[in-house]
């Protein structure tokens, strides 16, 4: 197969669109162009705009991936740290809770123990 040169940035638009179709790359269907735009005004290279649109899919996919899997859960109501207050209780240390958030400590089995009301919006790993 013979790849064309030359090709006009509305044609090498359609065929990157139409592309990211094809292959299933939704994030980076709807991001290309800004992140094209944003390559070339930070003087990027081309494989450093191709890494940060490849990235920007894989993050997408793994956020995409997070939330399919709590929906199938089917938790009674859902509960999540992003809107959480801290200025709302002092007492309560943001790096440790994020720390907790990522639950490295389940992945190396050591315990945990919360004292306290949990409260209505109180964070849960």
């Amino acid at each position: 197969m013979t790849r064309k040169r030359g090709l006009t940035e509305e044609a090498a638009t359609a065929s990157i669109d139409q592309a990211c179709r094809m292959l299933r790359l939704p994030t980076i269907r709807q991001q290309f162009k800004d992140q094209a735009d944003g390559a070339a005004r930070d003087q990027m290279s081309y494989r450093a705009f191709l890494a940060e649109l490849l990235m920007a899919e894989c993050d997408d996919r793994a956020r995409r991936r997070s939330e399919r899997r709590i929906r199938a859960a089917a938790f009674p109501r859902e509960k999540s740290l992003r809107p959480f207050d801290f200025d709302a209780n002092p007492n309560v240390d943001p790096a440790t809770v994020n720390t907790l958030a990522t639950c490295e400590w389940v992945k190396k089995s050591e315990p945990l123990c919360l004292i306290g009301d949990s409260g209505p919006a109180s964070p849960t790993c």
